[in-house]
């Protein structure tokens, strides 16, 4: 459940009310019986966030990589989520290890480092999917069409959205988090786990593009990334360096286009 009642005092009223709150708790995500991560997220859609985790932090490389992905079930509060490989499957975990990576990451703030940064350049210098470019009036239509599908958003204004989005500008899922990053790996993790393939589809998302979003776009093979608020320096970078077509302040009748 991503939003919860809690009692508040809206001044200059004096009544306390119940108010609906955006679900912050943490999510711990074993591969076989190893710990790897601990994220602050929304409760809903874990094993798409887990799924997408692994797959945007190079752990597994695709669906087929997995036997099995599951809610531990000696959990009751069902904050632990443990990934089976299928046989033969090494996981990488030292894509996480060589980044020197902490097992815990904050809603606020992706997993990232220099490490990584270069490990990306190198793992994705190869094929990349065709870059992926909509005509202005489809742009126009999505920043609309993504709060219009944001249920969580309009009764908190507390959760970040992020869609996957086809040429004809229709939002085939849309996933919601306190972290802007779990929702895209939630989208990343859905698309995985449905066996849907990303490379001609676009990523669209309600908040600012950083590098950890380009980062894990460009990792599940997103045809362009398409934001609502601005983008980073190290995103765009990133994105020219890696042909990545990148659009943020979208509204409509404009936007800024940061790479082609």
């Amino acid at each position: 459940m991503s939003v919860a009642p809690r009692a508040v005092r809206q001044h200059p009223s004096t009544e306390r009310i119940d108010d609906a709150l955006a679900v912050e708790e943490p999510l711990e995500i074993r591969v076989e019986e190893r710990s790897i991560a601990v994220l602050m997220r929304s409760p809903g859609h874990d094993l798409d966030l887990a799924a997408g985790f692994l797959r945007t932090e190079g752990v597994i490389e695709d669906r087929d990589d997995l036997s099995a992905l599951a809610h531990l079930p000696g959990d009751p509060a069902g904050n632990t989520v443990q990934a089976r490989l299928a046989a033969g499957v090494e996981a990488h975990l030292d894509a996480l290890e060589s980044a020197t990576r902490a097992l815990y990451a904050s809603s606020s703030c992706g997993i990232c480092g220099k490490a990584s940064i270069d490990r990306l350049r190198i793992d994705l210098a190869a094929e990349r999917p065709a870059p992926l470019r909509l005509p202005p009036h489809i742009l126009d239509t999505l920043p609309a069409a993504l709060t219009d599908a944001m249920d969580g958003f309009a009764r908190t204004g507390g959760l970040h959205g992020a869609a996957a989005v086809d040429r004809n500008g229709q939002l085939l899922l849309v996933r919601e988090d306190i972290g802007r990053h779990n929702a895209v790996d939630k989208v990343v993790g859905a698309c995985l786990r449905a066996d849907q393939p990303v490379d001609t589809l676009g990523l669209l998302v309600s908040s600012r593009a950083g590098f950890e979003i380009v980062q894990k776009a460009l990792v599940a093979g997103f045809g362009a990334v398409w934001a609502v608020g601005a983008a980073s320096t190290l995103a765009v970078d990133l994105a020219a360096e890696l042909g990545l077509p990148l659009t943020g302040f979208l509204r409509a009748g404009r936007h800024t286009v940061y790479v082609e």
